[in-house]
Parts: C-alpha cells; structure tokens; sequence
C-alpha cells in the first residue's frame, strides 16, 4: 500500500477514537445531572411526605385538643346542674322541716276551732253547758301545748340554718370553681391551637419534621376564632351571633330542673289518702296524737317541690317553654291537717312554708324557724366572658343552621412550610452548590440554568371536631355540651376553606389557583 494511503487511515482511526471520548464525556456528564436530580427529588420529595404527614399531625392534634376541652365541659357542665340540683334538694329538705312547726301551729288553730265548736253547743244542750265550757278550755289548753311545741320544733329547724347557708354558698363557690376550670382549659386550647407549639404540640415536630416552619400566626387566629365560635357567648367572627344571657341561663335552668331526683320535683299525698308524709320523722305525728290525748287526725292533702324559677311564685308552676331564666331556688310544702276530737267535732287548717334565695338574699316563711339570709347568683348571672372569677356561668354549645358551618362544630387549620433544599454541600453534595442551580452555555444557544433542588414546600390540613354519641342512632343527636361524645378527625378542604387559609397565610397564588375548577383539595 502506498505510504500516503496508510498514513490517511490512521489519522482516521486517531479522529474517531477523539469522537468517542467527547461523546463519552458528554454522556457522563448528562448522567451525572440526572442522577444529581434524582437525588434532589428524591430528597424532596421525603421531606414533603414528612411535611405533609407533619401538618395532618398538628392539625389533627390540635382538634383532639379541643374535642377533650368539648369534652371536660360537658363533664364539668353536669356537675354544674348537680350544684343546681342540690340547691334545689337542699331548699326541699328546709322547707319539710320548717312545715313541722307550721304544721303544730295548724294542729293549735285546730283545737282553737274546736273550742269555738264547743262552746256553741251550750245553748242547744243547756244540762250539758258545763261540760262543753270544760272541753273548750281543754281545747284551749291544747291548742297552746300544740303552738309552744310548734316553736320547740322552729328553735330546732333554727339549728341547723348556718348549716344550710353554708351548703348553700359552698355550692355557690363550687359552680364558680368548675366554670373557673373551664375557662382555663379554653385559654389554653386557644393558646394551643393558635400557635400550635404549646401543652406539648412542639414535639411532632421534632419528632417528624425539625425543618418545618411553626403554624402561621394568621391561620392560627383562624382556629382560636373557630373554637370560641363553638361556644355560645365568646368573642366570635364569621358565624352565628351570641344568644342572650336569659336564653343561655334558660337551657341549664331547664337541665337541673328535668334532673331533679323524685323527691324534691315532686313530694305528694293526694287527698282521698291516709298516708302521712313519710319524709317526717315518726316521733312528730306521735306529737300529733299524743297532744290531744285522744281522737283522730289526718295530714292530707300534702305536696311540696322544689324549683329552679325565676321568681318564688312559680315554684308550682308547670314546665315553661321561655321566661325561666333560674334567678331563684325555691321549695315550697303545703298541706292541710285535721283533728276530730271529743263529740267528734272536727277543726281542719292549712299549713305551708317556703324557702327560697336569690341575689337579694332570700326568705322564708315560716319565719320561726329561719334567720338570717342565702343568696343565690343566678343561673349564668354574668356575661360568659365576665365568669373568670364568679358569676353561675357554664359552658353552652352555639350551633349554627349552615351545613357550610359544619352546623357549628369547630374545624381546625394547619398551613405550614418547609426548605426542602438543604443549601449545605457537605451535608447534601448531591445539591453541587448552596443555590441547588447548574448553569452551561451551548455555543451559539446560549447559556442555560437548572434548578436541581427544589427550595420550600408547603403542606396545609384540615381537621374537624364533631359530635357523635355512641349507637345506632347517635347521629340524630345535635351536638351538645352536655355529653362527652366529642371526636376528632382529619376533614377535607371545600374551596372556601382553602382560599380562606391560603388568604391568611399570605399565598395568593395558591389561593388562586384553589378556586379553578376540576382542581382537587
């Protein structure tokens, strides 16, 4: 082969072998960027999930927050319509015993009655004046042992009245307690759910995402609005107003009265019977009987009850649809007593006695058998948010009729944000610089940049706390802060929801964007 023929061949050989090299290079290089890539979204993508998961914790943490406070309420609401309930016994049991000396001075009148009866027999029966004229001054003399006894019985009632005042005002003192507690417990649900880091909230976190930005401030406000809006009487934007105090007060007053145990709602002899009222000591009718000596008496009719009213003449009054906002305890007992005795005359009197106190202090009647005064504050006496001290106030339930409301029951925001670009290359080198950019020119295309690493990430969620009690039909009970059958769940985004958040959190693309159609949250 000709010397000039071979030495062009190898310079080709030598040529395409450069080729290789450059497209080699190239091909490394194209690698190299993809793999850098994949690490970056690979990166990115684990610290989303972990944001996400993170922001379903805190919002779903945050609802089981206030679904236990929904909860201690309904707990702690009861136990205010006991307190109630044991005014209401408590006034029961002074009005059955102040009728005891009301009751012996009935039995008096009585004898007083007779005597009259007897000593009108002496011109019908002139060969027997003398002896009637002896049975009236018994009589007389009878109905003075019964009303000196009557006053033995006051003196003992009297005994026992700084007992009932005390009772009293304990119960008082403890009704302002339970609502002190409550009030706590929504200050600090509020302040939980507001920042979403305090009462422990700060460890999911540290548990799930260190890098992630605390609970925006504004979406925060959102949750505190949306939990005082779930009760009726706090400071609320965006939903139903505020009942009045007497419509509030009307709702526990209504409780505590349908609570009452059977004896104090009701105590009653009819009057066709013969029973005594069983509640009264034995040895009292044996005064009955054994006064007179002989004869006959009967107790009967008799009732007693006694009420959260509004005022102490309507403690026999039925149940009220409205107008009972609970500003007084009362019990009331009454009855008749009648006494047949020599030549079977008879004298029949009325007897009762009442007990009652309100924020004036009270009274009684009898007056024998009391002295000084209870006061009562009142069912929900202040506005809610002036209970912080004292007041009869209690925590009640404000539904809403908008099913875009969720029917009032609180919903619970979290929106938060995260750098899912490291922005260190000894701790991520698959980054290549703090930027996460790569930039190249090609020639005559010009200069080029890629971004490798995402920068921040956004996660918002959203929770719901709703009422539900146990059984087959528990759906068909309204939500109520009288059962503790509160839950929490994680809810999803209407569009009305999310634009409100993203509003708040200052995202007005997303925001946006969160209104098109067909978009899914």
């Amino acid at each position: 082969m000709h010397p000039s023929v071979l030495l062009l061949s190898r310079t080709r050989r030598r040529a395409q072998r450069g080729q290789a090299i450059v497209l080699g290079s190239l091909s490394f290089l194209v690698l190299a960027l993809m793999v850098t890539l994949s690490f970056n979204l690979s990166h990115a993508l684990r610290r989303k999930i972990s944001l996400q998961q993170h922001s379903d914790a805190l919002s779903y943490s945050m609802a089981v927050l206030e679904a236990r406070a929904l909860n201690y309420y309904a707990v702690s609401n009861r136990a205010v319509a006991s307190a109630y309930v044991a005014g209401n016994s408590l006034h029961a049991f002074m009005a059955a015993a102040s009728v005891t000396g009301e009751m012996l001075r009935a039995s008096g009148d009585n004898f007083v009655i007779i005597a009259g009866l007897e000593m009108l027999k002496c011109p019908t029966c002139y060969y027997k004046c003398i002896e009637h004229c002896i049975h009236a001054i018994q009589a007389m003399k009878i109905s003075g042992e019964f009303k000196n006894k009557g006053r033995e019985y006051d003196q003992k009632v009297k005994g026992f009245e700084s007992d009932f005042n005390e009772a009293m005002q304990g119960l008082d003192d403890m009704v302002d307690g339970i609502h002190t507690a409550q009030r706590s417990v929504h200050d600090k649900t509020i302040q939980a759910v507001k920042d979403g880091s305090s009462h422990g909230l700060a460890q999911l976190k540290e548990y799930s995402a260190p890098g992630a930005s605390d609970l925006n401030s504004s979406v925060g406000s959102i949750n505190a609005n949306e939990f005082n809006c779930a009760v009726d009487g706090m400071e609320c934007q965006g939903s139903v107003g505020n009942s009045s105090p007497e419509a509030r007060a009307r709702v526990m007053t209504e409780i505590s009265n349908a609570t009452r145990s059977g004896w104090p709602a009701n105590r009653k002899i009819s009057a066709m019977g013969t029973d005594k009222p069983p509640y009264l000591n034995s040895d009292f009718f044996k005064e009955l009987k054994d006064i007179p000596g002989e004869g006959r008496y009967l107790v009967s009719p008799h009732k007693g009850t006694a009420k959260t009213v509004k005022s102490k003449g309507s403690v026999d009054s039925g149940g009220q649809s409205g107008g009972n906002e609970g500003t007084t305890l009362a019990a009331h007992e009454e009855g008749r007593v009648t006494h047949w005795w020599k030549h079977n005359l008879m004298g029949s009197t009325e007897y009762d006695s009442d007990v009652w106190s309100d924020e004036n202090g009270g009274g009684h009647t009898g007056n024998g058998a009391h002295s000084g005064q209870h006061r009562f504050e009142g069912v929900n006496a202040k506005a809610l948010t002036g209970c912080a001290g004292s007041g009869n106030c209690f925590m009640k339930f404000r539904a809403n009729p908008s099913s875009d409301r969720d029917w009032g029951q609180p919903r619970v925001y979290s929106y938060l944000t995260m750098a899912f670009r490291v922005g260190n290359t000894r701790q991520a080198p698959w980054e290549l610089n703090t930027k996460g950019q790569v930039r190249y020119e090609h020639g005559a295309q010009g200069a080029g940049e890629l971004t490798v690493a995402p920068g921040d990430g956004v996660a918002m969620s959203k929770s719901l706390v709703y009422y539900h009690r146990f059984g087959e039909n528990g759906w068909q009970e309204a939500p109520n802060l009288f059962a503790p059958y509160w839950r929490a769940k994680l809810h999803p985004f209407k569009q009305g929801d999310a634009k409100q958040v993203l509003d708040a959190a200052g995202n007005s693309d997303a925001s946006q964007a969160s209104q098109a159609e067909g978009v899914p949250l």
